[in-house]
């Protein structure tokens, strides 16, 4: 039975820690091979599987250590249909995978969480198209359908809730917030916008929002920013309904642009003492953001940085 999908404790307001930039992290620490930036295929060997332990574990020491909340989030961005059927995943293995995914964050709950440190178990969802490029749009429907069984393999698993993360559009996220509330799963959409502010469609933020708050009936438990650094979007933030609707933040360790950011070839790991200071002073601002984490670049550094920061 799912531990706290009825009742999700980030809502109480307290600070929670998620992890970093798991796929730069794998890749240019690690030195693994992730084809399509697919974490998920490390758990095809005891290999890759123990570097994923290693890598949650890692991070949940962390929020476990500050005495902070955390949320589990799976490897399995990339583990939807599309995307399988590039790496050569038939539907009954990807659903395993996305199973195993999840196996692995009941036992580190099991074996870190405490009373001050709560841990919370998250099936993430990635696009059906790149992460930065929201590419040919899918309607609410499609998006649904397609994302329907992932959320039915999570929601059958005793996640407490799943997260799409690195939304470009609207659509696709009306339709992930669709298929989890059909499923009983509380949903939290992560929105990344380019150096404007704005969705890579060009739609403002706090639109998006207030478009899918609107379509859904308030379906997602609550929203989040991820893959943009903290100067790309903390002029868009305001103090309204919709940005009270903002709860998490897993910025970029990079000013880099998306499209600059395809084109490096080195990492860009940014400052993790700054960053840390960038997420408390936005909490200053906007105390309701309490889901605190990272993307590309950032790792278990910045994840400490932004523990220390923001550490109530």
């Amino acid at each position: 039975m799912a531990k706290y999908r009825t009742q999700l404790p980030q809502l109480s307001g307290e600070p929670f820690l998620t992890d970093a930039g798991i796929e730069t992290t794998l890749i240019f620490h690690e030195k693994l091979e992730l084809p399509y930036f697919a974490a998920f295929h490390l758990l095809k060997n005891e290999q890759g599987t123990e570097a994923l332990r290693r890598y949650h574990w890692q991070h949940a020491e962390i929020a476990r250590d500050s005495a902070m909340g955390f949320i589990l989030e799976s490897a399995t961005w990339r583990a939807s249909p599309d995307w399988g059927d590039k790496l050569g995943y038939s539907a009954r293995e990807l659903d395993d995978a996305n199973r195993k995914a999840i196996t692995i964050l009941h036992e580190l709950r099991e074996a870190l969480e405490t009373r001050r440190s709560p841990m919370v178990i998250s099936g993430c969802i990635g696009p059906r198209g790149d992460g930065y490029d929201p590419g040919t749009l899918m309607t609410p429907e499609q998006a649904a359908d397609y994302h329907s069984g992932q959320v039915r393999v999570f929601a059958e698993s005793d996640v407490d809730q799943v997260t799409a993360i690195t939304m470009t559009n609207s659509a696709e996220a009306i339709g992930i917030a669709r298929a989890a509330k059909a499923a009983g799963l509380p949903s939290v959409i992560s929105f990344t916008v380019e150096t404007d502010g704005r969705l890579p469609t060009g739609q403002p933020f706090g639109e998006a929002i207030g478009e899918v708050d609107e379509v859904t009936g308030n379906a997602p438990a609550y929203y989040m920013i991820n893959c943009a650094h903290p100067t790309h979007f903390e002029g868009v933030l305001a103090d309204t309904g919709w940005g009270r609707r903002l709860r998490g933040i897993r910025a970029n360790a990079s000013r880099c642009s998306h499209a600059e950011l395809d084109e490096a070839e080195v990492l860009d790991e940014g400052d993790p003492v700054e960053l840390g200071g960038q997420y408390a002073a936005l909490r200053q601002r906007y105390p309701w953001i309490n889901v605190l984490g990272g993307c590309c670049g950032t790792d278990h550094r910045h994840i400490a940085q932004i523990a220390a920061a923001c550490r109530v």
